[in-house]
């Protein structure tokens, strides 16, 4: 249902703009405005018919349904934007006339050909966007601590957040990464929160749990909460981590290895969790301390609290663009590496998606940290 209710701005504001300057554009022939109109009358059709009956679809037409309208959502943003481009064109044409004559002789032929190219546009930047979510990069990140880990020259972990396993990611998906972090022959992966989107029932249905044992790393696999595990089947969806393999860390601190430390803290929007200082006062700080903490909103207290190495996702790096900007207005460190003090950190833009399919201006990525120090 959510899915619907973000999209219906584009429903009710951008969808009846684009169709009314979109039928302006086109020629003035029937072959072109009947399949024109009857291409806005379906969609709305499919966008309704997933609002009032949802709840009484099949989980294959309603996962379709919500992959028709997601689609839409995002390309009606982007088309909404090109127009307004061209709109503000027109603008200082009209204030300071610049167009060639040929521009103004033919400006039916401009329009319609501005059209073709909007919609050629788009629809290659949304096979784009989808190639990004299918397809996530690999990205390697450096990291020289303070500190020596006894007894080895380096350490190699795998990190993915946000996987939000649902309607859209599922076991090909799921499989795809296993393989990905695999192939990196990790000593360590660690799964930073956001496993699943929201329900529970398709991970459990497709049985994914059992890829998630596929995953192979000497020291282990760990787990944390992120915020959609407090959504929907909550305690389903504990029980269902527990098959997975991995450890869950829910503000407890494990060694997998004696020489260095690892917390999982439960998720922030968890107002009774513990603060870090309790997970840190008795631990030798002269070992290493990494911390895992789905949302980044605790910098500082990560630095005053002696950890060496944070990592987060959450943020998804705002996922479509431009809210990229809105993440860099809104969080002290949206993406990637930063350091504070003696602490440093890296933000994932997270290896799934949440809501639609599709990433513009970020990727989705599985981080490779590779830790080194001086001996």
């Amino acid at each position: 249902m959510k899915v619907f209710l973000q999209s219906i701005v584009a429903q009710l504001i951008l969808t009846p703009f684009i169709c009314w300057r979109g039928y302006q554009a086109i020629p003035p022939k029937k072959s072109w405005r009947i399949p024109y109109l009857l291409f806005f009358l379906l969609e709305l059709l499919v966008f309704f018919t997933g609002f009032f009956f949802h709840s009484l679809l099949p989980d294959r037409v309603f996962i379709t349904i919500m992959l028709v309208c997601n689609t839409w959502y995002i390309a009606s943003v982007y088309i909404t934007l090109a127009i307004l481009a061209l709109e503000l064109i027109r603008f200082t044409h009209r204030r300071w006339p610049w167009f060639p004559a040929w521009v103004t002789k033919k400006w039916r032929s401009v329009k319609t050909a501005c059209f073709v190219i909007i919609t050629v546009g788009v629809t290659l930047l949304m096979i784009h966007a989808y190639r990004r979510v299918m397809f996530p990069t690999v990205t390697h990140v450096d990291i020289h601590l303070d500190k020596p880990i006894a007894g080895r020259d380096s350490l190699t972990i795998v990190m993915m957040s946000d996987l939000h396993i649902g309607e859209v990611i599922g076991k090909k998906q799921v499989q795809r990464f296993v393989a990905m972090s695999n192939r990196q022959q990790p000593d360590m992966v660690v799964l930073v929160g956001d496993i699943m989107d929201y329900e529970s029932r398709f991970a459990e249905k497709a049985r994914i749990e059992e890829d998630l044992r596929q995953l192979r790393a000497p020291l282990g696999t760990f787990v944390v909460y992120g915020n959609h595990e407090y959504r929907a089947n909550r305690h389903a969806k504990t029980q269902w981590l527990q098959k997975t393999g991995a450890t869950l860390l829910v503000d407890s601190v494990v060694m997998p290895d004696s020489a260095f430390y690892l917390i999982g803290r439960d998720d922030y929007i968890n107002k009774e969790r513990k603060p870090l200082r309790a997970l840190t006062k008795e631990l030798d700080h002269t070992k290493p301390i990494i911390l895992l903490d789905h949302q980044p909103w605790s910098l500082a207290e990560s630095a005053m609290n002696g950890v060496d190495l944070g990592l987060h996702g959450h943020t998804h790096y705002g996922q479509i663009w431009p809210y990229p900007l809105l993440m860099k207005a809104v969080y002290e460190n949206p993406y990637g590496y930063s350091r504070k003090g003696n602490t440093q950190f890296y933000v994932s833009s997270g290896i799934g998606i949440a809501g639609p399919p599709y990433r513009v201006g970020t990727v989705s990525e599985m981080v490779v940290l590779h830790l080194t120090w001086d001996r």
